[in-house]
């Protein structure tokens, strides 16, 4: 399945064209569950402060709100969502709907690498940067990167990043990063702190996750340092992330 409209009409080779071309722009990620998804005022809110900031100009959630819910159809409940808003002059709004991903099988093996975003707290196209160093950390036997920037830890190349202490306490990566969509949500739900975490020191952690869209997912290995999974802590978040109900397009 791969349906993709713009402006809630069919994808012209022009219009994609123009959009591919320029790379300009931001977009949000979702997963739709029975036409639902979690967080849905926090995406929304992402693409109008995105689009004011790019644009000068706002986007209703409204306009989003019916973009989707026409490109899902009547025929699809569960998919990944990706709205996209591009274009150098006046912004087009794409919506993407693919198969629904879940977060991978096995804890994830990240390699530090020293790169940042540009403009992070934006979600924006042109990924070349995290593509780059995902692929060389999967060439050196990683699962993805772990961005960093003069030895502090940021991001994941997809998402963020929190770690375990030895309370109860969430203890997230403080850095300029892009506040996701998931962190935000679980920063409602459970204890959390935001910390500066200096890549040298991650091992002082009894285990860290990952978040996006997707979920959540364990983190056995930072470069040498290696974590026991706490399986009773990941419960403990994905059971909260659970019990985030998710709200209707509609």
């Amino acid at each position: 399945m791969l349906r993709i409209e713009i402006d809630g009409g069919p994808p012209t080779i022009e219009r994609l064209a123009a959009g591919s071309l320029a790379n300009y722009g931001h977009f949000t990620a979702m997963q739709v569950r029975d036409r639902r998804t979690k967080g849905l005022d926090l995406h929304l809110r992402r693409l109008d402060q995105s689009t004011r900031e790019l644009y000068g100009t706002g986007l209703s959630g409204d306009r989003v709100r019916g973009l989707v819910s026409h490109a899902l159809g009547d025929d699809v409940l569960d998919a990944a969502v990706r709205v996209v808003v591009f274009g150098v002059g006046v912004p087009s709004v794409m919506v993407v709907v693919r198969p629904p991903s879940t977060p991978p099988a096995r804890p994830q093996r990240l390699m530090s690498v020293d790169y940042t975003r540009p403009l992070p707290h934006v979600k924006h196209l042109g990924g070349f940067g995290q593509i780059h160093h995902g692929n060389r950390a999967e060439q050196a036997g990683y699962d993805d990167a772990l961005l960093t920037a003069d030895g502090v830890v940021v991001e994941g190349a997809i998402a963020n990043i929190a770690f375990l202490d030895d309370g109860d306490e969430l203890v997230w990566a403080q850095a300029d990063w892009l506040h996701g969509i998931t962190m935000q949500l679980l920063e409602r739900e459970l204890p959390s702190r935001r910390e500066v975490v200096r890549l040298a020191d991650v091992g002082r952690y009894r285990g860290a996750f990952l978040t996006n869209s997707v979920g959540v997912v364990a983190v056995s290995r930072i470069d040498d340092v290696e974590f026991e999974v706490d399986a009773a802590a990941m419960a403990r978040v994905q059971a909260a992330y659970d019990a985030i109900p998710a709200d209707p397009f509609e």
